[in-house]
């Protein structure tokens, strides 16, 4: 006999969906903010690669191929340079083993200097029906200072192009840049927004160590950097402006009109379970009613190695306990304007939320609660460590 709270921790995962995500780890340059595991190479094998990935594909689908996907996601890197070809088969493949949602994303991320309007036609008719366009700035000397390889031109023609041949056209900027003030931003959003997207990341620049920025920042030489009020100010301004057209904030950094928002995303800040393959990818996968952590190779020269010569380019996996779910369902759920529901924290960790600390929350209008969901207020949004910390320690 199943034990109840066994089963419904099984199928918890369903309460965020499922999603496959694929790691190409190659770009043309490095750009300097940049803490993802990206590589620069001149010479890639395609082919080799596609078999790996194909191998991958098999190995992961024994134990889910019961499940429906909800998406499958090319980050990177740079995924708009693998070639059309390797896409089609790898999205063939995936859908050997998988049946797919009625609504069924596939996104592949872009960088405007690598996008071809041929090749964007190939990807459409392989399968992929959304591209996130990794603009970053439609300032020409932001752009170099952030070490991006195209031009405003450049970045303009490529998101007409992918509008051309997607439903669903995504892109990101950065905004709180070195020497940027509240005017500046408010005129380049609002140049954006007038591009017509129904979906942007608008991310913060965060100096992360490890990077040419964090290198910089360490020895003193990254200056202009806003201060907090600024910057939450700034954030004030790019939520305000979306709003007003159409945007809605449905997650910290992200905006969309109804109906776009990535469901592939979701997947994560619902804490559902997905695949990860391919260098540094992560997953979260639940088998036997245990949820377990993944982690693959993040040197892509090692991770080929282990697929071919072992079967498995997974680094480690981690059972994680209850307790360790249920922070991670909060951290991330957080995050959404849809918030956490309280029965399912409770069934995750065996114990519910303190009321103690939720007063506090609401008397500070960090929180409310709509009936069993709680939720970050626009004003915890700009604090949501604190409030996460609070709410967790």
């Amino acid at each position: 006999m199943i034990n109840f709270l066994e089963h419904v921790l099984s199928e918890d995962w369903e309460n965020g969906g499922f999603g496959f995500y694929i790691h190409w780890p190659f770009c043309a340059a490095k750009c300097p903010y940049c803490d993802f595991n990206s590589h620069v190479r001149n010479n890639i094998d395609q082919k080799q690669w596609l078999r790996s990935y194909l191998s991958e594909i098999n190995r992961v689908s024994k134990n889910t191929s019961n499940r429906s996907l909800n998406s499958v996601f090319f980050g990177g890197g740079t995924p708009s340079l693998i070639e059309p070809w390797v896409i089609n088969d790898i999205l063939n493949e995936i859908q050997k083993y998988w049946k797919t949602k009625d609504i069924f994303e596939v996104t592949l991320e872009a960088n405007p200097g690598s996008v071809d309007a041929k090749n964007f036609e190939a990807y459409r008719s392989a399968g992929v029906n959304r591209v996130s366009m990794g603009i970053q700035s439609l300032n020409e000397k932001d752009l170099k200072a952030l070490g991006r390889t195209h031009t405003v031109k450049e970045a303009l023609s490529a998101f007409e192009i992918a509008q051309q041949n997607f439903p669903a056209v995504s892109f990101d900027l950065i905004y709180a840049r070195q020497n940027q003030n509240l005017m500046q931003w408010e005129k380049e959003l609002s140049q954006a927004l007038d591009l017509g997207a129904n979906h942007m990341s608008l991310y913060q620049l965060t100096i992360e160590q490890g990077t040419a920025f964090g290198d910089r920042y360490n020895r003193g030489l990254l200056k202009g950097l806003p201060s907090d009020d600024i910057s939450a100010e700034l954030y004030d301004i790019t939520s305000n402006l979306c709003e007003e057209r159409g945007l809605s904030a449905y997650e910290v950094s992200n905006y969309a009109r109804k109906g776009f928002e990535s469901v592939h995303n979701l997947v994560y800040w619902r804490y559902g379970d997905y695949i990860g393959i391919g260098p540094g990818a992560h997953g979260r996968l639940t088998v036997d009613g245990k949820k377990y952590a993944t982690e693959t190779f993040l040197s892509p020269e090692e991770w080929l190695a282990k697929v071919e010569n072992r079967g498995s380019g997974e680094s480690c996996v981690t059972e994680l306990s209850t307790e360790q779910q249920a922070a991670e369902m909060v951290m991330m759920g957080l995050r959404l304007d849809e918030g956490v529901n309280c029965k399912r924290f409770e069934t995750l960790s065996g114990s519910s939320f303190s009321e103690n600390k939720l007063t506090f929350l609401k008397s500070m209008q960090l929180i409310e609660q709509k009936e069993e969901n709680i939720i970050a207020t626009f004003s915890g949004r700009k604090v949501l460590n604190s409030v996460l910390a609070e709410i967790l320690n």
